[in-house]
Order: structure tokens, then sequence, then C-alpha cells
């Protein structure tokens, strides 16, 4: 896993990102993400987190978004997910949500709390 970075805001990360490869734009789109570009669909198990992060916004706290370094081995690609979280976010209940919520929550956890991948 590579060293996770701090970032001051959504467009310095997505920019550092982007020069570290996680070109693809990717989207939140039901149950699925997709890369419209290309005409990718990826379920839940099409793709991994590699890091993410978090901001509120500086005039609106509920402005809240979550950038995903997101790769996926089955497609060849490295792309960048932003979903809002707080007021603006998606109550989905789809498997792609779970995935998206359990990779932030079992990073804070520690050692052997954290659950097995």
């Amino acid at each position: 896993m590579s060293t996770v970075k701090a970032y001051n805001n959504l467009v310095e990360a997505t920019n550092d990102l982007m020069k570290r490869g996680y070109t693809a734009n990717l989207s939140l789109e039901g149950d699925t993400i997709d890369d419209k570009d290309k005409g990718i669909h990826m379920t839940a198990d099409d793709f991994e987190i590699d890091e993410f992060y978090r901001f509120e916004g500086a005039s609106n706290p509920s402005d809240m978004s979550i950038v995903y370094a997101v790769t996926s081995r089955k497609y060849n690609l490295k792309g960048i997910l932003i979903n809002a979280y707080g007021t603006y976010a998606n109550s989905s209940e789809s498997a792609i949500q779970a995935k998206l919520h359990h990779h932030q929550v079992s990073h804070k956890l520690h050692g052997e709390d954290r659950p097995a991948v």
C-alpha cells in the first residue's frame, strides 16, 4: 500500500492522483461505478479502493465530498470517483455504497479490529 498523503482541498487531491495515473473520470451510477468514456460499468467485485480523502466545503460544512482512488485489474484502469457524503449523500443500499463505506470505516480501525479483506 502506498503512503497516504494529506491534501488541503479536493482539487489538490484530484490533481495529484491524476499525476499518479488515476486518469479515468468515474461516476457512481446506482449499483455500478462507471467510466462513461470507455463504456465500462464496474460492480463491487470489479475494483479496489487504493486511497480515499474526505473534504468539507470551506464556506459550507454541508458541502462534503470524498475522493476515491480506484483501480480495476479486470478493466485495466485507474480512476477517480468523487462522491458526496453528509447532507447530499446518496442513501443507496447498493453493494457499491456498502464497499465504499466499509473501506472508510475499516481503515479507521486498529490492527486486530480491522476486518479481513
